[in-house]
């Protein structure tokens, strides 16, 4: 991580915590549209928010080797750059110092700016400065803090709050659908030339409704996704096997004697997870969530278990998926954050005068962030784990 050294001296007056946070909340917080379902800031947080703006951060939540600045990178993200400060980066909100008034302000952090560590009365923020010439005093560079920020665009995109490139691909492969809805769906009946499976460039055949989009995800093997617990069934996780777009409608052909004949829909095959075959499902594509996650403890007491692990491994690890068996109606949001704890082996005290079993108690070993949510079952990336993690495995409240 890129940083310089700098001495208090050398810095003029410091810019305020409220005026940090107009940089930096666009990243932070969705806006005013409700277009892509996410719910609003509500009431507490806008409360938090409040507070901490003009708090900052207690110094004891600093990590111990928190450098006194930071320069922006391409590829940095706030949970990233806020790791480099804070003990836990998913509390960066409190650092940045959120502003209720400012929560729709429309700067962003852009590659190339500095951001300074500012510790005063105990607490800690984290500000923006500004470069303005290549050396100052003793030959440390010499930066301008003004009265608002002012954002140089050295890259054309602003940092974002979390790796986004880890949870887009399964923002439509990882899909959890209602018992029926897959088995309704559109399917491939027939390929081009009598193949039996379909790659890339490849015409398929299909029957159903196409009425509602021209471009499609493809599935197979819709599989229920059980509590780990009661083996309640939360809703059925179907396999992606790629995508398709529609080249031409199916159609009812009348045929003499008052006959009709069902011609099929034809589809390019665009691109495969694996081959296509006879049988898989047609589901339209998603319109793609620009969605800022802002990520926050749950309101209340939160927990839950693993229900299985996003492909074919029986075991995950950091920047992996896992499916969870909370959802919406158990108040689990978009940007929450579960600690993941291991559950503590069952050995037996041969210390003991006399013998017997005794359960060790759980570790808390990782960090889940929430980033899809259904009504009975959501996705978590795993953003941090020192163990591997399994189906079954329990989470909570951080």
């Amino acid at each position: 991580m890129s940083s310089w050294p700098m001495r208090s001296p050398s810095l003029p007056k410091l810019l305020s915590s409220s005026v940090m946070a107009a940089s930096a909340l666009a990243c932070l917080l969705p806006g005013p549209s409700s277009a892509s379902g996410v719910p609003p800031v509500s009431a507490e947080q806008r409360e938090t928010a409040e507070r901490v703006a003009q708090a900052g951060v207690p110094l004891s939540e600093l990590a111990a080797d928190a450098p006194d600045s930071h320069t922006v990178k391409p590829g940095d993200t706030l949970w990233a750059i806020s790791g480099l400060f804070l003990k836990s980066p998913w509390r960066w909100p409190e650092l940045w110092g959120m502003n209720r008034e400012q929560i729709n302000n429309p700067h962003l952090i852009y590659p190339g700016q500095v951001l300074v560590l500012v510790k005063s009365n105990g607490r800690a923020s984290l500000q923006l400065a500004q470069q303005v010439g290549s050396a100052g005093t003793a030959g440390l560079p010499s930066y301008k803090m003004g009265p608002k920020v002012r954002a140089t665009r050295v890259d054309d995109s602003p940092i974002s709050s979390i790796p986004q490139h880890l949870i887009e691909p399964f923002l439509n492969e990882a899909v959890v659908f209602n018992a029926d809805d897959l088995a309704l769906a559109p399917r491939i009946v027939a390929a081009q030339d009598g193949r039996v499976l379909l790659t890339q460039g490849d015409l398929a055949y299909a029957r159903g409704d196409f009425s509602q989009a021209t471009d499609y995800r493809i599935f197979r093997r819709a599989v229920p996704l059980r509590d780990p617990s009661t083996g309640q069934v939360l809703g059925y996780e179907a396999r992606y096997v790629g995508t398709a777009s529609l080249k031409r409608q199916g159609e009812q052909r009348q045929l003499a004697g008052g006959k009709t004949e069902t011609v099929p829909a034809t589809l390019t095959i665009k691109s495969v997870h694996e081959e296509v075959n006879a049988g898989d499902r047609l589901s339209p594509v998603l319109q793609r969530d620009f969605t800022r996650y802002v990520p926050h403890a749950p309101a209340g007491e939160m927990r839950g278990q693993i229900v299985s692990v996003y492909g074919d491994a029986l075991t995950a690890g950091q920047n992996q998926v896992v499916a969870l068996n909370r959802g919406a109606a158990d108040g689990l949001e978009r940007g929450h954050v579960l600690a993941l704890w291991q559950s503590g082996r069952t050995i037996k005290d041969s210390t003991a005068a006399k013998p017997d079993m005794l359960q060790l108690p759980d570790e808390r070993h990782g960090t889940l962030f929430v980033f899809q949510v259904y009504q009975r079952v959501s996705y978590a990336l795993i953003v941090a784990a020192q163990a591997p993690v399994r189906a079954g495995d329990r989470f909570t409240q951080p």
